[in-house]
């Protein structure tokens, strides 16, 4: 069964709630840089995220260097930017705030 896509509307207020996310791959993503101290807290997070994802049934893309985790979100059974990205974009923003 297919995801709806976001609308440009529902888009623009993810992007207004979530402002350190960027749109990405033509509007069919959005990505964040999360980056700490050192390697350790990057990957505790890392580890968080995917405890975060497997809840929610919706993996994120992800890269890491060091300090750095770069985080893409989208559906892809949607072909795009679906609610499920708007709440695990909320989900790793909370996680990243309260850490």
């Amino acid at each position: 069964m297919a995801v709806p896509q976001l609308t440009d509307a529902e888009c623009d207020t993810l992007l207004a709630a979530h402002p350190r996310w960027a749109v990405a791959r033509e509007g069919k993503a959005i990505e964040r840089t999360f980056k700490f101290a050192d390697f350790s807290e990057a990957w505790g997070f890392m580890n968080r995220v995917a405890l975060l994802a497997e809840a929610h049934d919706h993996h994120p893309e992800w890269f890491n260097v060091y300090n750095r985790v770069e985080i893409t979100l989208t559906t892809h059974d949607a072909g795009g930017l679906s609610e499920r990205d708007a709440v695990m974009a909320a989900a790793i923003d909370a996680l990243f705030n309260g850490a």
